[in-house]
C-alpha cells in the first residue's frame, strides 16, 4: 500500500511537472513581443540550423526566448519548413508567428500601411521610413535615397486626379488609407501614383452626381470627409457631425475645427503634438476657427464611410459638439443651443483636468 501511495504521488509530480512545463512553453512561445526591427530585413543565410536561426532572431531581438522556441521546435514543430531568405517581422509579434514567417520563405515585398486620418506630411514621412533607406543592391552599391520633401513634391502632381477634382491643389485627400504591399526597392513616383489610384477605385461615380445634387464639388465633399475623418473615429456617428459642419455653413458660422490649425502648424513644420495659441491665431485660409466656410483643400487622408457621410449627412439641428466623457470611447454629444454646448463644454474640461492630474501624477511616482 505504502508503493502505491508512493507511485501515486511521483506520479502526480510527474503530472504537475509536465503541465507546469507546457504552461511555460505555450506561454513562452504565443506571447507578443515588441521589437525596433520592423523597417528592417533580417537575413537567414543558407543552410542555418534552427537553433542557429533561432539564436540570430534573439540577437536580434525580435524573440526574448530563444530556448522555449528551440524546446516547442524539438517536441511540437517541423525544423524541416524553416528556409533561408529575407524577412521583415512586424512588431509585436509572437514566437509562433515568426516561425509561420519563416516557413514562407524569402519575402521580397514591403507593407505600407497609410492609417485614416494621415495627412500628405504623415504619408510622405511613412514613405521615407519604409523605402527611403532600402538595403544594398546585389552589385554592393546603395541605391539613391530620397527625402520627405522630395515626396511631398511629387504630392502637387494634381494631373492625377483632375478628372474628380481639377480645383485640387495638392493630393492632400486622395491617396487612400489603406495598407499596400510594394517591392522592397519602390520609388516614390510609383508608390504615391498607386495610393491616388486606390482612391479613385473607392470613389464611386455616383458620388460625383451626388455631390452636385447637394449643391457639392467632389473636392469640397473630400473636404468635409477629411473633417470628418479627423473630428470622430466612431462610425455610427459620423453622418451627425456632418450635419453639424453642414449646419454652421448654412448658418455662417465657422466651423471652428481645431484640426485645420494642427494641419496649418504641419504644413508650416511647427507641429509638436499640442496647440497652442499661437496655432489658433494662424493667419491661414485653412484656419477654420478665424475663416468662415470651408478649408481650401482636405487636410488628411479620408475613407469610404467619411465620404458616405459628407455626402448623406444626418438631418438634425445639432451645431455644437463635445467629447463624450462618460462614454470615453471617442465620441461626442451633440448640442443645438450654444447653453447646452457650455454645460457640456465645461464637463470636458473638468474630466480633462483630471486626466492631466492622474498623468502628472503617474509621471511624479514613475521609478527614475
Amino acid at each position: 500500500m505504502k508503493i502505491v501511495k508512493i507511485l501515486f504521488a511521483l506520479t502526480a509530480a510527474v503530472i504537475l511537472l509536465v503541465a507546469g512545463i507546457s504552461f511555460w512553453l505555450y506561454r513562452s512561445v504565443t506571447a507578443a513581443h515588441a521589437h525596433d526591427k520592423s523597417n528592417q530585413f533580417i537575413t537567414i543565410e543558407k543552410g542555418s540550423t534552427p537553433p542557429a536561426i533561432i539564436d540570430k532572431l534573439a540577437a536580434e531581438g525580435i524573440i526574448t526566448s530563444p530556448f522555449a522556441l528551440k524546446a516547442y521546435l524539438r517536441t511540437l514543430g517541423d525544423t524541416g519548413n524553416l528556409q533561408a531568405g529575407e524577412y521583415q517581422f512586424s512588431s509585436p509579434i509572437t514566437p509562433l508567428q515568426v516561425l509561420k514567417e519563416l516557413e514562407k520563405g524569402e519575402t521580397q515585398t514591403i507593407k505600407l500601411t497609410i492609417p485614416e486620418g494621415f495627412t500628405r506630411f504623415d504619408v510622405a514621412k511613412r514613405i521615407v521610413e519604409k523605402f527611403g533607406n532600402p538595403p544594398a543592391t546585389a552589385g554592393g552599391t546603395d541605391n539613391p535615397t530620397f527625402t520627405e520633401q522630395q515626396v511631398l513634391l511629387m504630392m502637387e502632381d494634381t494631373s492625377l486626379v483632375a478628372d474628380i477634382a481639377p480645383e485640387a491643389k495638392n493630393l492632400e485627400g486622395y491617396m487612400y488609407p489603406s495598407t499596400y504591399s510594394f517591392p522592397r526597392n519602390t520609388k516614390p513616383e510609383t508608390i504615391v501614383p498607386q495610393l491616388v489610384q486606390q482612391f479613385k477605385k473607392v470613389w464611386k461615380p455616383e458620388w460625383t452626381n451626388a455631390a452636385k445634387t447637394i449643391g457639392r464639388t467632389p473636392h469640397e465633399i473630400v473636404t468635409i470627409a477629411s473633417l470628418i475623418e479627423t473630428e470622430s473615429g466612431v462610425e455610427s456617428e459620423r453622418p451627425t457631425v456632418a450635419s453639424v459642419i453642414y449646419n454652421r455653413l448654412s448658418k455662417s458660422i465657422p466651423l471652428g475645427i481645431d484640426q485645420t490649425v494642427v494641419y496649418i502648424a504641419k504644413m508650416q513644420n511647427r507641429w509638436e503634438g499640442t496647440i497652442n495659441r499661437s496655432d489658433l491665431d494662424a493667419d491661414s485660409p485653412y484656419n477654420t476657427r478665424k475663416y468662415g466656410g470651408l478649408p481650401p483643400g482636405p487636410i488628411s487622408s479620408v475613407s469610404e464611410s467619411a465620404i458616405a457621410a459628407a455626402l448623406n449627412p444626418a438631418k438634425t439641428d445639432y451645431i455644437y459638439y463635445v467629447r463624450n466623457v462618460d462614454a470615453n470611447d471617442g465620441s461626442h454629444w451633440f448640442y443645438s443651443s450654444a447653453a447646452e454646448f457650455e454645460r457640456g463644454k465645461a464637463e470636458y474640461q473638468r474630466w480633462l483636468e483630471k486626466e492631466r492630474q492622474e498623468k502628472r501624477a503617474n509621471e511624479a511616482n514613475a521609478p527614475q
